[in-house]
């Protein structure tokens, strides 16, 4: 143990102060701005990156001098990779502290997004508030989903709603909920005398479609693409509501999860029919967290309580007109 912790080779003149400026220049591309993000004058993150220079013995910062961009060398580049994953090893290691004196009161750190936010949240907030009372419950609303994982993954959230798919370590998660996608139509379309809906009778339609770098618009463009369709995009929105009015509107179709659906919505009617069972374009909703960090009991409990909300999630039953008049039915 004394050998490895004074053994020469190791840099031990890095601190984490010096690995969070090289974090910040390589984010801001300039000392100056590096030092606004961190709080610090600029003289201390110039010498903070010469001590870091100093202690492993590479040049890692460009410096092109005048108001060029400055940039980090092949060196500084590697050291980077090593630089993002301590880093985020010490905000894990804060968030596990936390953990040990939260017991029942303290706070819990929860990631989420827009449909999840919207039907999986309410009832599991409703549910966990009335069983940890002094518990203070932080939401953090991202999107794409992709963000979430690394809030995680850093210590940043304790918990989050995500799409449940193959997790590398250290994360992991329980399923809560299946949640097919549908295809929203207005209610004259001519496609609404369909039971269901193959997607290669979408080629060439206009679509509302998600933001391009969704998760959700992903996964669609590429059942799309493997069916030979082409549709037209004529206006992406990241705003469930939005799409469904402008769908409801007539200004085009869109593919949308069910659970993005909205009931009782007087100006956004839309009929939601079913895509072909063959198409297999499903994705499957859960609570993720971090396998390595010790969970505190509360944390524990939210998942337990999430679950148990998710069961009693009445998605609609479909085909189905989302109005008042026609009376949507459930499946409970």
């Amino acid at each position: 143990m004394t050998a490895s912790i004074t053994n020469t080779d190791l840099p031990l003149g890095v601190e984490v102060r010096h690995l969070a400026a090289l974090e910040a220049i390589a984010k801001t591309h300039s000392f100056s701005r590096a030092a606004v993000l961190l709080g610090y004058a600029q003289s201390a993150v110039s010498q903070q990156i010469a001590t870091l220079e100093r202690a492993v013995g590479h040049k890692l910062i460009e410096r092109p001098g005048g108001p060029r961009p400055v940039s980090l060398t092949s060196a500084g580049e590697v050291l980077l990779r090593h630089a993002t994953h301590i880093t985020a090893r010490l905000g894990a290691a804060k968030a596990d502290l936390d953990a040990l004196t939260a017991g029942e009161a303290g706070a819990l750190r929860i990631g989420t997004f827009q449909s999840a936010s919207a039907r999986l949240l309410p009832p599991t907030l409703t549910r966990f508030r009335d069983a940890w009372p002094r518990i203070t419950v932080e939401l953090r609303n991202e999107r794409p989903v992709g963000v979430l994982d690394d809030l995680v993954r850093s210590g940043q959230l304790d918990l989050a709603f995500t799409e449940t798919g193959v997790y590398p370590a250290p994360l992991t998660a329980t399923e809560l909920i299946e949640d097919p996608y549908v295809l929203m139509i207005a209610p004259d379309s001519p496609l609404a005398k369909y039971d269901e809906i193959e997607l290669t009778q979408l080629d060439g339609a206009r679509f509302i479609s998600g933001a391009s770098d969704d998760s959700c618009e992903l996964r669609i463009h590429q059942s799309l693409e493997r069916a030979g369709v082409r549709p037209q995009t004529v206006f992406r929105s990241d705003d469930n509501l939005t799409t469904q009015r402008l769908v409801a509107c007539g200004l085009g179709v869109a593919i949308v999860p069910l659970l993005a659906v909205e009931l009782f919505v007087p100006d956004a009617a839309v009929i939601v029919l079913p895509l072909a069972r063959r198409h297999h374009l499903t994705r499957r909703i859960g609570i993720m967290w971090h396998q390595d960090r010790d969970r505190s009991r509360a944390a524990e409990a939210f998942v337990e309580t999430a679950v148990a909300a998710a069961e009693r999630i009445g998605l609609p039953s479909i085909p189905v007109v989302t109005s008042r008049r026609q009376g949507a039915s459930f499946v409970v």
